[in-house]
């Protein structure tokens, strides 16, 4: 939808899954200009600092812009590289799709799909997978952040419903955030909860979590709990709440089932040492927390009228994730605290679009809008609807798994879209092993060099964010337009027509016969309105947005689901407002669950425990935000965070002078290497690493080569925040800055760390060498750099004298610094801010001057 007066027009941001709308327009210099809608309920015009960065990562650097089939899966600079037309590109991968599942059968192909496809993108690949090659195998890298809530939501209300709104957060006597670094991982929701408890003092906020994070600075109670702690501590809640008349007897009775089983396996939960009850297990001694402290949040809990519990990947992405979330719903159901207003469960999803991905069935476990497998009325609804007799009857291979059949030779082609799970997916060394094996990659992305293209036969250009035109679906259910702001660099396509051209190949052009992805919206709501059309059957419902003409969904508002009619205004609608689930019954299930220790424990070999997340400016592998040089100011490198006395008992210095050293961090899975970080926010045991930098922007940097493939037996979700490690000093002995205005490949360094900014490229290195054998190394690196005009280059060279020994070298072009470095023992930050106003500043005789008089301060 465009502003005629003004040319903005209204999109979604493309991060997390607050799903935050934007609008955006283009400049006269080519940039993207970027602000919040006031209009969108998601934000009301807040954005937070990623988004208001969305037009900065609007840049042809690093783009895929050509298919291109790749022999010799070597480093993608290196490859021999055909370029490709599209016709003859998607003929390749059809024609090899079709020869693998006539050889092998179709179980022996798989996508890799991915929470930032638009749900069109989605639809249409789930369709080809299940409708049409007739296999379960399609996930997405939503099994990495969701699939435990998925699991849980389905196990107690019969569907995969997030039941509250936004808005709730607004009207409500207790938020729990539990899982979760809120205020960066959701800033804007963050923002909304702080805007709220602002206005209303009385609102309270407990934060559990191992570490101290910028959420727990609005948090009345933070409970600094044990790793995988979490079923013990909300079991303990229900047991309290059955023990100090806390429960709604009413409601258990009318609208539930299974409570007789929960508490019995709750009681054994107890947070008092005095107790009467019988003693088994103590919620202090398991959780680490004072029985003062386990007190005090279920005395909160009990006591106020509405709460909300917001839990995130702290609790999904673990062995036990399943059993938390139900752990939790368990307590809200126990209490009747869901279905009103300021009230329930809350999963907030990682992606922009997980709940869209959900919703159309892209996780090998479902089958499409809300279809389930194993239900023969349900197979035979999809069945007629798509107008197939290959419908896939069973399951597919969940992410860990299906990348342990390419390993073991089941499967023989995949096709990865829009993620990169060299660097995702933990065990790193094993997902690129698989994909090696695999005997045909595809891979279609918006950026060519990721660790995952580099293995790939195939690779596809497809349109990024503000090039693509489609929906998305937020945490709260509701479904925003994504809108095409910009024209696609080379030949970049979307990604459902990429789909669509290879299925039509492969035979099926009657079934995916589509012209625009309008086309593509209709056909999905029409399916969710299947057997739906009272909106009561089913959670899912759009019956109201299947009769959008054209010029409907061009410019459709944001709706929140069930849609029984168009949505001409905002609307706020929460779920099980009736006490009526999706159950067979009809009632909410209760789920018996047992505290359980994480798979991996502490040993001597590996006493301390990783834990794994997001920073504050940074987004999944950095392929977008990395472009932007604002945002890589507050985090520019990776790094281990640990408490000091830790540091000390493992021999590493903590006087100010001697900190920020480099250390190797090693599991029984492999060994990565970060900036060691002293912070009192850390638990004593505990140790906590981004997940941001790989091996495009780092070396050796990634925690997923650390990471075990552990994950839980009901919803395959890897466990990220839970791997024993040790750690150990790297010993480098020089250092050096580099700044460049293109990429340079600084593999042969030890360590090396790539930030974007203003005018080019910031390269932090550290040595094993003494800083004169790095001096030359770099001097040999600048000059196999390729240089059109040579002759023109002019460079400086500053050689420290014995009481300093920095060591500076500069590269001059006629437009001004191409690249420079300073190096010694151990730089200081003054030393990097001065070389990285270089890159901006014109090369002329006072910067000469200037450049080696700063050398020799």
């Amino acid at each position: 939808m465009t502003d005629s007066n003004s040319g903005w027009i209204k999109s979604t941001c493309a991060y997390c899954g607050v799903g935050c709308g934007i609008e955006a327009r283009p400049t006269s210099l080519g940039k993207l200009e970027v602000r919040g809608d006031k209009e969108h309920p998601s934000n009301y015009g807040k954005l937070c600092t990623k988004g208001v960065a969305l037009g900065d990562t609007v840049t042809p650097l690093g783009r895929l812009t050509q298919p291109m089939h790749i022999q010799n899966q070597l480093h993608i600079q290196n490859q021999q590289q055909q370029a490709l037309g599209w016709n003859e590109a998607t003929q390749l991968v059809s024609d090899r799709f079709n020869q693998t599942i006539e050889e092998f059968g179709p179980d022996s192909v798989a996508f890799y799909v991915s929470g930032q496809l638009l749900t069109e993108d989605y639809y249409v690949a789930n369709k080809l997978m299940k409708g049409f090659i007739g296999s379960g195998n399609i996930d997405s890298n939503s099994r990495l952040c969701m699939a435990s809530s998925v699991v849980g939501h389905k196990r107690a209300f019969g569907s995969d419903t997030v039941p509250i709104c936004y808005e709730d957060l607004e009207d409500t006597d207790l938020v729990v955030i539990t899982g979760s670094n809120l205020a960066w991982c959701h800033p804007v929701l963050f923002q909304r909860l702080r805007a709220a408890k602002q206005s209303n003092p009385n609102l309270t906020v407990v934060v559990i979590d191992p570490r101290y994070t910028d959420t727990c600075e609005i948090a009345d109670q933070h409970l600094a709990i044990e790793s995988g702690s979490d079923v013990a501590l909300f079991n303990g809640l229900l047991s309290y709440l059955a023990n100090n008349d806390a429960l709604d007897e009413e409601y258990i009775s009318k609208h539930t089932q299974g409570f007789e089983q929960a508490i019995e396996s709750a009681k054994k939960y107890v947070y008092h040492s005095d107790s009467n009850i019988n003693f088994e297990q103590g919620v202090s001694q398991l959780t680490g927390l004072t029985e003062q402290e386990v007190e005090r949040f279920y005395r909160a809990f009990a006591s106020n009228k509405k709460v909300i519990t917001i839990y995130s990947q702290g609790v999904n992405q673990s062995s036990q994730g399943c059993d938390k979330v139900n752990a939790i719903i368990n307590c809200h159901l126990a209490t009747g605290k869901i279905g009103k207003v300021g009230m329930g469960p809350f999963s907030v999803t990682g992606q922009p679009n997980a709940m869209g991905g959900r919703e159309v069935g892209g996780l090998a476990n479902t089958l499409a809008a809300h279809f389930e497998f194993g239900d023969a009325d349900s197979h035979q609804t999809v069945s007629d609807f798509w107008q197939t007799d290959n419908l896939a009857t069973k399951p597919g291979l969940k992410a860990v798994d299906l990348f342990d059949g390419m390993l073991d030779g089941k499967i023989k082609a995949v096709w990865i879209m829009a993620t990169n799970p060299v660097v995702s997916l933990p065990d790193s060394a094993k997902v690129k092993a698989a994909l090696e094996q695999c005997p045909f990659v595809v891979v279609s992305d918006c950026i060519a060099d990721t660790e995952t293209t580099r293995l790939a036969d195939v690779v596809l250009p497809a349109q990024g964010w503000s090039e693509k035109s489609g929906t998305v679906t937020n945490s709260e259910r509701r479904i925003s337009r994504q809108r095409r702001i910009l024209p696609s660099p080379g030949e970049a396509n979307p990604d459902w027509w990429m789909i669509k051209e290879v299925a039509q190949k492969m035979g099926h052009q009657h079934a995916f016969d589509y012209r625009h992805e309008g086309q593509i919206f209709e056909e999905y709501c029409q399916m969710t309105s299947l057997d739906n059309a009272n909106g009561k059957l089913r959670d899912l419902c759009l019956i109201g947005l299947t009769n959008l003409d054209d010029k409907g969904y061009s410019e459709l508002k944001p709706q929140q689901w069930p849609v029984l009619k168009l949505q001409q205004d905002i609307v706020n609608q929460r779920m099980f407002t009736n006490g009526e689930f999706f159950t067979a019954s009809g009632k909410a299930q209760f789920v018996a669950v047992e505290h359980s220790q994480p798979l991996t424990t502490t040993s001597p070999d590996y006493p301390l425990i990783m834990n794994s997340g997001r920073v504050r400016d940074q987004w999944h592998t950095m392929s977008r935000t990395g472009l932007a040089s604002s945002l890589g100011e507050h985090t520019p490198e990776p790094f281990l965070a640990i408490h000091p006395e830790t540091a000390k008992k493992f021999g590493f210095a903590t006087s100010t002078n001697q900190t920020n050293q480099v250390v190797k961090v090693k599991s029984a899975q492999g060994e990565s290497q970060a900036r060691l970080v002293l912070t009192q926010e850390m638990r004593k045991e505990q140790v906590f690493m981004p997940i941001h930098w790989n091996g495009t922007t780092a070396k050796n940097s990634k925690p997923c080569d650390l990471i075990l493939p552990n994950t839980d037996s009901n919803s395959g979700q890897p466990e990220f925040k839970h791997t024993p490690v040790m750690i150990e000093p790297c010993d480098y002995r020089s250092e050096a800055v580099l700044i460049s205005d293109s990429v340079v490949d600084c593999d042969e360094f030890d360590y090396w760390v790539r930030q974007k900014v203003e005018g080019g490229f910031l390269y932090r290195i550290s040595s094993s060498k003494n800083p004169m054998e790095l001096v030359i190394q770099l001097a040999n690196t600048l000059d196999a750099l390729p240089e059109p005009n040579a002759e023109a280059i002019k460079s400086l060279h500053y050689h420290g004298n014995k009481s300093f020994k920095n060591y500076g070298s500069a590269k001059l072009g006629q437009s001004g610094v191409k690249q420079a470095f300073v190096v010694n023992s151990k730089l200081d930050h003054q030393s990097i801010d001065w070389l990285v106003e270089c890159l901006t500043r014109e090369a002329d005789e006072e910067f000469e001057a200037e450049f080696l008089s700063t050398m020799a301060k």
